[in-house]
């Protein structure tokens, strides 16, 4: 009897595609990425996955011989996207006479699961968030059946420890997942029936990723999980650990420039490590996502967020008092079933307030399954247009002025790619400002101070001041 160890590498041979002369053959691999910042860094464990099975990246569905969308479900309008994009991608399949693979992985696929196939029979292969690590072993499936395939499984370790000796790391930043899932049940969103409960990886796992993306170059390391101020994975001690715990052991890589975090929740801010990292670790950078999604205490009670305004306001004057130039940024959900004006104008209060560096805002868009969904008091599409275009323009002043504060300031800008001009290069401050200057010398991949002396809406420009 063949056992799974022999089973594997069987699937694996066969995965691989050889010349006459026993060379593997490389085949292209397109990759479109969807959503948060979750998937960019499952979809770059999924290009790790294949390379070994002869795939390289592609820049073009034109040239793939595998297409994996990487879906996100949290807002309506980009599931339909996906579907209009799995349209155009079956047009492409059929002028290659059906040579073309074709998986759709992510939060669509777990929510839609075989919903997926009826409406784009395309597809080859569907597989969520908690089980890609199975997708060469799903590929030689679907091509033995010669029909599609299904993979919904939720495996948080199985998937960990498979995707481990693995990095898809490049360039100068790097995305580490070191927490999944959620437990929280906002009634409007998905994350906790696509992602599953909340689960945080062990400390060393987390530690050795992150070195070794950084002796592959990465100089930023970017720490997200879908609640990420939730993480309590076991530490070295043998007892679970904080993400401020986390982020102190993490900081001693030498080589490791930068620390940043992704994407917080407001009740689980009660991490004193947390605020102790920010006040003394100067790798960690001075910017934090916090999502309030509203500043009305009643549609807060209404979406379950289990927090308040004036909670979330202690919260930022615990990280003002730990750092004073410390900046936000948040999200906002304009429209929830039974919003009123007075709701919203709260919801204006507190960007006011705040004065965030930039923030996300959306129209409420009904997710099936949620509570939410099965509201009747749900506010008219015109009504939720209106807010948002208020809304977002009262967040684009914000953010103007809080650039504007720049001019003047001397940064640190980690550069990692050209500007759109000759002789520029283009970078990120410690805010997470784009900050555009004019060198001779190639500055990418390294870090140099810059003085800022002119902002826009969505970039600084700046000259370099020491090499």
């Amino acid at each position: 009897m063949t056992n799974k160890v022999d089973a594997m590498e069987e699937i694996e041979n066969n995965a691989m595609i050889l010349s006459p002369k026993g060379e593997m053959i490389t085949r292209g691999l397109y990759i479109k990425t969807y959503g948060c910042q979750m998937n960019v860094y499952d979809s770059a464990k999924m290009s790790d996955l294949l390379r070994p099975h002869g795939f390289t990246s592609v820049q073009s569905v034109d040239e793939a011989d595998m297409v994996i969308l990487n879906t996100c479900n949290v807002r309506e309008k980009a599931a339909e996207k996906v579907y209009s994009e799995l349209g155009r991608i079956a047009q492409i399949k059929r002028s290659k006479a059906g040579n073309m693979v074709v998986v759709v992985a992510g939060c669509v696929a777990q929510a839609e699961g075989e919903e997926v196939v009826r409406r784009a029979p395309c597809v080859d292969v569907i597989v969520g968030p908690q089980s890609y690590h199975n997708l060469p072993e799903l590929l030689e499936q679907a091509k033995r059946k010669k029909s599609w395939v299904l993979d919904l499984s939720f495996q948080e370790n199985a998937k960990f420890d498979k995707l481990l000796p693995d990095s898809g790391v490049q360039g100068v930043s790097a995305h580490i997942s070191v927490q999944e899932g959620c437990d929280k049940f906002c009634h409007f969103c998905s994350v906790p029936y696509t992602r599953g409960a909340e689960y945080s990886r062990p400390v060393s796992q987390i530690y050795r990723e992150v070195a070794q993306a950084v002796a592959m170059g990465a100089k930023e390391i970017t720490l997200v999980g879908q609640n990420v101020s939730a993480y309590h994975g076991d530490g070295n001690d043998g007892k679970p650990w904080s993400l401020g715990l986390l982020i102190k052991h993490i900081a001693k890589i030498s080589d490791l420039q930068r620390l940043r975090y992704t994407t917080s929740h407001p009740r689980d801010m009660d991490d004193d490590e947390l605020f102790d990292a920010h006040a003394n670790e100067p790798k960690l950078m001075p910017f934090v996502h916090l999502p309030i999604q509203s500043g009305s205490n009643r549609m807060l009670k209404a979406m379950n967020r289990k927090h308040t305004w004036e909670s979330y306001v202690e919260v930022i004057e615990k990280f003002t008092d730990a750092r004073k130039d410390i900046a936000l940024s948040s999200d906002f959900i304009v429209g929830y079933p039974g919003e009123t004006d007075q709701d919203f104008r709260y919801t204006l209060a507190i960007v006011n307030a705040v004065g965030y560096a930039q923030a996300y805002s959306f129209k409420y868009s009904p997710r099936p399954g949620t509570p939410a969904s099965s509201l009747e008091n749900q506010v008219s599409e015109e009504v939720k247009t209106d807010r948002l275009l208020v809304l977002q323009d009262l967040i684009r002043l914000k953010q103007l002025e809080f650039n504007r504060k720049s001019i003047g300031q001397e940064y640190d800008v980690l550069f990692d790619k050209a500007g759109k001009g000759d002789g520029q290069l283009m970078g990120k401050s410690p805010y997470l400002q784009s900050v555009v200057v004019n060198s001779d010398t190639n500055m990418i991949n390294q870090i140099a101070k810059v003085k800022i002396y002119e902002a826009g809406q969505n970039s600084l420009k700046g000259e370099i001041t020491n090499m």
